[in-house]
């Protein structure tokens, strides 16, 4: 089942810069190539693909696929190590939640502070002018970071 790289992109909804960059940095492996020298991808091309924009799509970052794909090539390991990167990766979206949750009390506060009128006079310009106005202590500068 060899695959040309528009058939891999349109099969697994990647873009083809995307499934080159992948390659670019070992992701994915490099296919081989045809008389004609068009990429020619199999179906382990398209599983290993598939896997990947999953973990992109639950947010897993690009470290932490590449320890996971290592850890595919050797089925007979304990799991452990999967476990340790997904719970990993859990913490740190709790933490971004309670970041955003932060970001939503605060962002409520200075909605209900703003009574209208005059921009000169606006509760949501004053705060966003001073830290001070703030209910919350939100890191000023980049609530997600």
């Amino acid at each position: 089942m060899g695959m040309k790289i528009g058939e891999l992109s349109r099969a697994t909804g990647t873009n083809v810069e995307t499934i080159r960059y992948y390659e670019r940095i070992g992701l994915l492996p490099a296919p081989s190539r045809t008389a004609g020298n068009y990429r020619d991808y199999s179906q382990t091309h398209l599983d290993r693909l598939n896997f990947v924009r999953h973990a992109r799509g639950l947010g897993f970052d690009i470290a932490d696929i590449r320890s996971l794909l290592n850890l595919a090539e050797q089925p007979d390991r304990d799991c452990g190590e999967a476990d340790k990167i997904a719970s990993g990766h859990l913490k740190s979206v709790e933490a971004k939640i309670s970041r955003l949750e932060q970001l939503r009390s605060e962002l409520k506060h200075m909605i209900t502070q703003c009574r209208g009128g005059q921009v000169s006079e606006c509760r949501i310009m004053e705060a966003l002018g001073d830290h001070d106005h703030c209910s919350t202590a939100h890191v000023p500068n980049g609530i997600l970071s």
